[in-house]
């Protein structure tokens, strides 16, 4: 029997795309693929603007910063003459008065720059977890960094205090401490004066973190300028700290009255920075001859108020080296008057009867709670972190300062003898770190001029390095380092 053959069974075949489809598909492709170039092409293109931007920025910057160097020479060699004659002197004041608004809009036209230099990708990269934390590291690198453990209404008043640029005695009028002010306008240290002589007499009357908040400054304004980014007085919130490309907020400078800086410069021993003689006359009742001791110191304070005449500067000292200068000048007047009263102050103290004594160390305004208990053991706290490394102050500028301004050979050699010079100068203000609060005026005068001694000594430390260092740097680089805090990064 034959089989029977098994059927065919067609298999279908998958119908070919329709000639337009295929067509319409390869049109698609080429166009996105012209897309593609033509968006290619923009951005190479505006890359090359960019890259053009920048270039001619550098070399505006360079120009820019080379006519204030010019300027400020002007400045000061106007400022160092001393001519006679009214009419020359108006000439002179009013030579002054131009040099100082062309250098003033060169200045504005300089920020304007660098935040156009950020704006074209020359600012610093983000930050990350790790360049943050490192931020929180050196920020504990500091002198007053255990007073951010302070609640935080205490860190808001003294931030309002600085920012107000309250001189002590309008400090206590809103029943707040009285602060370290480290700028009023062109001025470094406006109260140096009331300061070093409020504090001899009622030192619980300031922070207690005053001494340490002042050492931070004293270097935070060589590298920083006038505010530090790192600065515990950064911001409001104690636990906000800055960010990179400059993120942190910035705190602008009290502005200044023509007749305070008169007052401030020409007679610091009247209105709001007066001494309390009167009240410690009312409180002690001193004995004729102690009254003659009195007048005596009164004469030693008028005197002591004299040598700040010439430490104030009208123009704000731009370039770090300047800064320098302008903070040697009126630490050197603060010291200088510390030691014209100091025997004034010991020959009037030591001649009180021990009820004198008490009712002249009992007198100062009315702030609240003194509270001497925990003034002193916050002090103490100072005292047991004066030891710390101070990164924060040392290490933090000079990496800061290598990261902008990327120094190499010869500036690199002199760069590492200025972090030497700044951390043995740091060391200095860590041997007369505050600790205990001497208990009288006279102890408090004596611990006050070791530290202004720290002070000096630690400027001196670090001035010819730091003249060496600047004067290796290009037009381009100086302009990056004096404005160093404004493209500061953790």
């Amino acid at each position: 029997m034959t089989p029977r053959p098994t059927p065919h069974i067609a298999t279908p075949s998958r119908p070919s795309a329709p000639p337009a489809v295929s067509e319409r598909l390869s049109r698609q492709g080429q166009i996105e693929q012209r897309a593609q170039q033509h968006q290619q092409q923009i951005q190479q293109r505006q890359q090359m603007v960019q890259q053009r931007q920048r270039e001619v920025l550098s070399h505006q910057t360079a120009e820019r910063q080379t006519r204030i160097d010019r300027l400020q020479q002007r400045v000061q060699q106007l400022q160092s003459q001393k001519l006679d004659g009214a009419r020359a002197q108006r000439e002179q004041q009013r030579m002054l008065q131009t040099q100082n608004r062309l250098l003033d809009r060169e200045q504005r036209a300089q920020k304007t720059d660098l935040a156009r230099q950020q704006r074209l990708g020359l600012q610093a990269p983000a930050a990350t977890a790790a360049s943050v934390a490192a931020a929180r590291t050196v920020e504990r690198g500091r002198f007053a960094a255990r007073f951010r453990e302070q609640p935080t209404a205490q860190v808001q008043a003294a931030l309002i205090t600085r920012q107000s640029g309250w001189a002590p005695r309008q400090a206590w009028r809103h029943r707040h401490p009285a602060v370290f002010v480290a700028w009023l306008g062109p001025v470094f240290w406006p109260y140096a004066y009331s300061d070093i002589f409020d504090y001899t007499f009622w030192s619980y009357a300031y922070e207690p973190g005053y001494w340490a908040y002042a050492y931070d400054d004293f270097v935070d304004t060589l590298y920083w300028g006038g505010d530090s980014p790192y600065s515990a007085y950064a911001s409001i919130n104690p636990n906000d700290y800055p960010q990179a490309g400059g993120g942190a907020r910035a705190r602008q400078r009290a502005s200044v009255s023509p007749q305070t800086l008169q007052q401030l410069c020409g007679t610091p021993d009247k209105g709001v920075t007066a001494w309390p003689l009167a009240d410690i006359a009312r409180a002690v009742r001193p004995t004729p001859e102690q009254r003659a001791l009195l007048d005596a110191l009164k004469t030693a304070a008028a005197n002591a108020a004299g040598v700040f005449k010439d430490s104030c500067a009208e123009t704000y000292a731009l370039t770090p080296p300047g800064r320098l200068r302008a903070m040697m000048n009126r630490v050197s007047a603060t010291l200088e008057a510390v030691k014209i009263v100091r025997p004034a102050l010991e020959n009037f103290y030591n001649s009180l009867s021990d009820e004198q004594q008490a009712r002249f160390n009992a007198l100062g305004p009315n702030i609240g709670d003194r509270a001497p208990p925990q003034q002193q053991a916050s002090a103490q706290a100072s005292a047991e972190g004066c030891g710390d490394p101070k990164s924060g102050l040392t290490q933090l500028p000079i990496q800061r300062i290598e990261a902008v301004l990327h120094p190499a050979g010869k500036q690199k050699e002199a760069l590492d003898r200025l972090s030497e010079a700044t951390a043995k100068g740091v060391e200095g203000l860590q041997a007369a770190c505050p600790n205990d609060v001497p208990l009288t005026p006279v102890g408090r005068l004596e611990a006050m001029q070791h530290r202004l001694e720290a002070m000096l000594q630690a400027a001196k430390l670090v001035e010819p390095a730091l003249d060496e260092f600047y004067a290796m740097l290009s037009s381009e680089q100086k302009a990056r380092f004096n404005t160093l805090q404004q493209v500061a990064s953790p």
